[in-house]
């Protein structure tokens, strides 16, 4: 299974998930325990996924990670 990539991210999907942030307010504390997991290099399936937070959710596709929703919004695809 791959792992999360952390670098050399297409520039739009980076532009995306910085919007993303912005628009749903995630919190310094919850992009930190986002970073504190990708510490852990945790692989993902090929397919959809997600990765629940106390205050947010992210979501991916394989090596990336596609957005972030908040806690009450539906997420697609294979729990982490």
């Amino acid at each position: 299974m791959p792992e999360i990539r952390r670098v050399n991210l297409p520039p739009a999907l980076l532009a995306h998930l910085l919007d993303r942030i912005k628009q749903r307010q995630i919190s310094a504390e919850q992009l930190g325990l986002l970073a504190a997991w990708l510490d852990t290099h945790p692989e993902v399936p090929p397919g959809k996924w997600f990765k629940r937070f106390p205050g947010m959710i992210a979501c991916g596709e394989g090596e990336l990670i596609k957005t972030f929703l908040l806690p009450g919004q539906l997420p697609e695809g294979r729990e982490l």
